[in-house]
């Protein structure tokens, strides 16, 4: 098989957070800019940062430069980190279906290197999964912290797992697996391959109007390990 390179995103693919990073990020902004009413737009495969840039422009301050703006999403995003470990504690996150299975079966192949590709910071990430025992299965991955935009971030990735075995990336499958057509578009922005699941909020009619390589209900789904690897 070829040496792939699987990209999970987190919130609405891995797991459901029951609206515990939305609630979070409304929060950081009560604290820090004394408002969360200009958070009124889909976080929906956005990135940690573009949300936070997007609430800071919404209230309309003016700042010196893009520096200052940068400065103000970073301080903001550690008020988002606070107040998310608090979130997720009070929440029930769940595993959705078949991510279990799709772990155990990339863990036991050594041509395949199982990452994250989220727009989620690292630090995010690892609150969340980490919630239900799972961030440690991710060695490496993809993450906000790389880039506001999502093709550098599943790039970044992409290469970080191509090291991982050891393999120059242009010999490697890289399969991006999420529920939004922004991670579809993701993938084929860099020339990978995507796996759309209809774990979040778009159905699967959705999903399949964007064409993604392969689209499921769920990876529950008997079709899909043929997808993740390829045979």
């Amino acid at each position: 098989m070829q040496p792939t390179v699987l990209l999970f995103d987190v919130d609405g693919t891995l797991v459901t957070t029951c609206g515990a990073g939305r609630r979070a990020v409304e929060r950081a902004f009560e604290l820090r800019h004394g408002t969360k009413d200009v958070l009124t737009f889909s976080f929906g495969g956005m990135t940690d940062k573009a949300i936070v840039r997007s609430g800071l422009l919404a209230l309309g301050r003016t700042f010196a430069g893009e520096a200052e703006l940068a400065q103000e999403m970073e301080a903001t995003l550690a008020f988002y980190l606070e107040v998310l470990a608090d979130e997720v504690a009070h929440t029930r996150i769940r595993i959705h279906d078949g991510m279990e299975r799709a772990m155990d079966m990339a863990e036991a192949r050594q041509d395949v290197a199982l990452g994250l590709g989220t727009g989620n910071i690292r630090k995010g990430a690892e609150i969340k999964l980490g919630s239900v025992g799972i961030y440690h299965r991710f060695t490496f991955g993809g993450f906000g912290d790389d880039s506001i935009e999502r093709p550098p971030l599943l790039m970044a990735g992409a290469r970080r797992g191509a090291d991982k075995l050891r393999v120059p990336i242009e010999e490697c499958r890289i399969v991006v697996i999420g529920d939004t057509p922004k991670d579809v578009a993701g993938a084929k922005a860099i020339g990978a391959d995507s796996i759309a699941v209809a774990t979040g909020m778009h159905d699967i009619a959705e999903l399949e109007a964007c064409e993604p390589t392969a689209a499921f209900v769920s990876l529950a789904d008997e079709k899909a390990p043929a997808a993740l690897f390829g045979r």
